[in-house]
């Protein structure tokens, strides 16, 4: 009897918690990311300080991009796909990361926050699928599928990057 309850209750937590574990995955209505193997072409992007090269990028709906990036600029910068509000909310987060020390002028802090009573800051990480950190004179990839026609962006959401300019154009055509 007791064993039958528990896992009667086990099953209760797991359908109750289901909706939780979803919300934790990263959707975009604008597209996914993939494996390097599928793409139909590379693009070379060039993250400078503080400007992309090239400034804008025509794709496909459909079309598979793997996108080369290569820091050439002393400072960390990031490579992320996404429409401008998107950008406006994740520049909050990155304020954030920079502010609790987590996220320097050249990468990702090591220390140990935990230890600092800082707890996990929040779920803080940079682990969205549409956006990389490239250190400087560091090379990275993001490879996505595009999956609808619009208007989005690629940038730089390092605190005060993109206000200075370190925005691109990415068309999604039909």
């Amino acid at each position: 009897m007791f064993l039958r309850k528990s896992w009667w209750l086990a099953g209760c937590l797991l359908v109750s918690s289901a909706p939780a574990l979803a919300a934790g995955e990263h959707t975009f209505a604008f597209g996914q990311a993939a494996p390097a193997a599928k793409a139909s072409r590379t693009v070379e992007v060039l993250l400078e300080d503080i400007a992309f090269s090239p400034k804008s990028l025509d794709v496909k709906a459909g079309e598979t991009v793997r996108f080369v990036l290569v820091n050439k600029g002393q400072l960390l910068h990031e490579f992320n796909l996404g429409d401008a509000a998107m950008h406006a909310d994740h520049q909050k987060e990155m304020l954030k990361m920079q502010a609790s020390g987590m996220l320097t002028t050249t990468g990702m802090s090591q220390m140990d926050h935990s230890a600092m009573g800082h707890g996990d800051m929040g779920g803080m990480k940079h682990d969205d699928p549409n956006s990389v950190l490239v250190a400087p004179g560091q090379t990275a990839e993001l490879t996505w599928t595009f999956s609808k026609a619009g208007e989005l962006e690629f940038a730089c959401n390092i605190p005060g990057h993109y206000q200075a300019g370190m925005v691109g154009k990415l068309n999604v055509n039909q």
